[in-house]
């Protein structure tokens, strides 16, 4: 269903500045984790966390063979008998170094905490990126962002084609597995890949997450 769903946005989004807007930012998001092999800290805010997102590019690294994307998510709350790759909690973010990339992904106010928690991460180092609804605070922190338009007044949950923020990390995290597909065997990849997303429909989320 994300799939098709990537596809079809592409085709109403065409012409318009979010299909260029969402792969710049994959490749910025590319390009600062591939020179360390890695070192992706994905976070969200305390109301919101971004297990979609870590899952869908935990699926691009295995399918474009860049495993750099694959992220670990932090968590402002880690429940007791969590598992390791999801008992990261926020104290990650101190450790956070020149080698590593911390994307943030708030829909809302990321909070004072998050904020002075991005802001040592980058003081040591980290490149930010965010991804969010436009927060000036957290803009003025990263190195790159992307801010999604607010939802239209009265808009259901999740309505299609509207252009909210759970939209643009479906084409943001499309954006940085496909690109990096040599062109030679494009077309050849392509068919391989859509096979590999079909499957993907009928089959339960993946265990990671």
């Amino acid at each position: 269903m994300d799939a098709v769903r990537v596809a079809l946005l592409r085709e109403v989004l065409a012409g318009t500045e979010w299909i260029q807007s969402t792969r710049r930012f994959a490749g910025a998001l590319r390009g600062a984790v591939a020179p360390h092999g890695g070192g992706l800290l994905l976070v969200g805010s305390a109301a919101y966390e971004p297990w979609h997102l870590a899952a869908h590019l935990d699926d691009e690294a295995a399918w474009s063979g860049l495993p750099e994307l694959s992220p670990t998510l932090v968590r402002h709350r880690v429940p007791g008998g969590a598992p390791a790759h999801l008992a990261v909690g926020l104290g990650r973010l101190e450790a956070a170094g020149r080698a590593e990339t911390l994307l943030v992904v708030a829909p809302g106010k990321p909070g004072a905490e998050l904020l002075e928690r991005v802001h040592d991460a980058r003081r040591n180092g980290a490149t930010v990126l965010a991804l969010d609804g436009g927060d000036r605070d957290l803009h003025t922190l990263a190195h790159d962002a992307l801010a999604a338009p607010p939802a239209p007044p009265g808009a259901a949950a999740g309505a299609s084609p509207d252009l909210d923020l759970d939209t643009v990390q479906h084409l943001v995290s499309a954006a940085a597995g496909e690109n990096s597909l040599p062109a030679p065997r494009g077309r050849r990849r392509f068919r391989d890949r859509l096979a590999r997303l079909a499957d993907q429909l009928t089959a339960p989320p993946p265990p990671r997450w």
